[in-house]
């Protein structure tokens, strides 16, 4: 048996888990594209690592641990499967005749999430609920309303057991993790660039929890913690890849390489790590938004996966898994204890507020979190991909009522 890239990368720690960055809805359609485009050589081995990764037919077999989800991702999830999913909202539009087409549209994302925590569910039952959890996101244009963002979790996460919140790292966010944490709702922080929201995270889990112990004002039920789990997610290309980086440094003269600006994730990804592990957080670091590069003695890498193997979550959309499947054996996968940032690239990192304000555990206040420029600039895209759900439910919704008799 061949082992996949990924196979490796799980061999570095016996805790290190691979999430789909994506709905489950659409990895058979994905893993078919892969094979098709794959040399014909190549593509009975391909198959087989492909089914070894997520096992749609028996999941409990997976090498798959969990799943993230976003609005983009369940926009795209509908987009994949028109006639399923217009038959479906059209069948909600005609049993519910009062609803408009907000209220549709969060209805139909519910089914989008609970439906791939169903397709996720056998690995919670198998793993007696430590993995197998999908992430169901928050509506990210509401990214500053506590109230409602709680309502909301506690809507998504009735749906299904295995339904992880993914909450944003914004200044009402943290007071939401909390809150949470506190009703034993598991949770996973997005929107997350930077230490100090790393860290807030931490710690407002962490209270939320203890509030647990002496007895939460939040909930009069007793809270089951059997089962919960929480991850802090850092996007570690959104932030790196920002232009506020490059601005700043060329504003003070200094010369940024790619290789620098990826030494950044790292070294702030690592530095959160080893603090979650030396203050007994409960909290586990995942990276998303990884980045291939660069270009080694010819051979091309993917440092954002390769230098940050450890007791970590990595969640993988196609856009990751494709070229870590291509790369191969070019690939050496390193434990993240064990990784060192150059110095100099420290130094020059040390000049840039933008970096300072990342890397430094005290570099923002929580009252910053929402001015972020790589939080601003993913909440919109986040924001406008809920927005296009809508439009589609709208113009669904157009279309039912239209060819409806009008009653006299």
């Amino acid at each position: 048996m061949s082992k996949s890239p990924v196979e490796r990368l799980m061999n570095v720690h016996p805790d290190l888990e691979v999430w789909w960055d994506s709905s489950p809805l659409v990895y058979d359609k994905w893993a078919q594209q892969m094979v098709d485009s794959a040399a014909p050589n190549k593509r009975a081995t391909l198959a087989e690592q492909l089914q070894r990764l997520y096992n749609t037919q028996d999941p409990a077999q997976s090498l798959i641990r969990g799943c993230t989800t976003n609005p983009p991702l369940s926009l795209k999830a509908v987009k994949s499967d028109p006639k399923f999913w217009n038959e479906w909202i059209d069948d909600l539009i005609h049993s519910n005749p009062d609803l408009d087409y907000k209220e549709i549209t969060w209805l139909t994302y519910k089914e989008v999430v609970k439906r791939g925590a169903g397709m996720m569910m056998p690995i919670w039952q198998a793993s007696q609920g430590r993995y197998g959890w999908i992430s169901g996101q928050l509506d990210p244009r509401l990214f500053t309303e506590k109230d409602v963002m709680i309502a909301q979790a506690e809507e998504l996460s009735a749906l299904q057991p295995n339904i992880m919140i993914k909450v944003p790292g914004s200044t009402e966010g943290i007071d939401v993790l909390r809150a949470l944490a506190a009703k034993g709702i598991s949770t996973n922080t997005t929107t997350c660039f930077t230490l100090p929201q790393i860290l807030a995270s931490a710690r407002a889990t962490q209270e939320g929890l203890q509030l647990v112990q002496k007895g939460s004002y939040y909930t009069s039920e007793q809270v089951d913690l059997s089962k919960w789990r929480a991850v802090i997610t850092m996007m570690v290309g959104r932030l790196t890849e920002h232009d506020a980086l490059a601005t700043q440094a060329r504003r003070r003269g200094i010369e940024l390489t790619w290789q620098d600006k990826h030494w950044l994730g790292i070294a702030i990804f690592q530095r959160a790590y080893r603090l979650l592990k030396e203050d007994g957080y409960p909290s586990k670091m995942l990276a998303c938004s990884m980045r291939q590069g660069p270009l080694v003695a010819g051979k091309s890498k993917f440092w954002d996966v390769e230098k940050l193997a450890g007791d970590v979550v990595f969640t993988c959309p196609p856009y990751v898994l494709e070229p870590l499947f291509e790369l191969g054996d070019d690939l050496d996968f390193e434990d993240i204890e064990t990784v060192q940032v150059p110095q100099r690239v420290l130094d020059k990192f040390m000049q840039i507020p933008y970096a300072i304000q990342a890397y430094d555990p005290n570099g923002m206040w929580l009252e910053q979190f929402n001015d972020h420029p790589a939080t601003l600039d993913t909440v919109a895209n986040f924001s406008q991909a809920m927005t296009g759900l809508e439009e589609y439910v709208a113009h669904r919704l157009a279309a039912v009522r239209h060819r409806e008799p009008v009653m006299v």
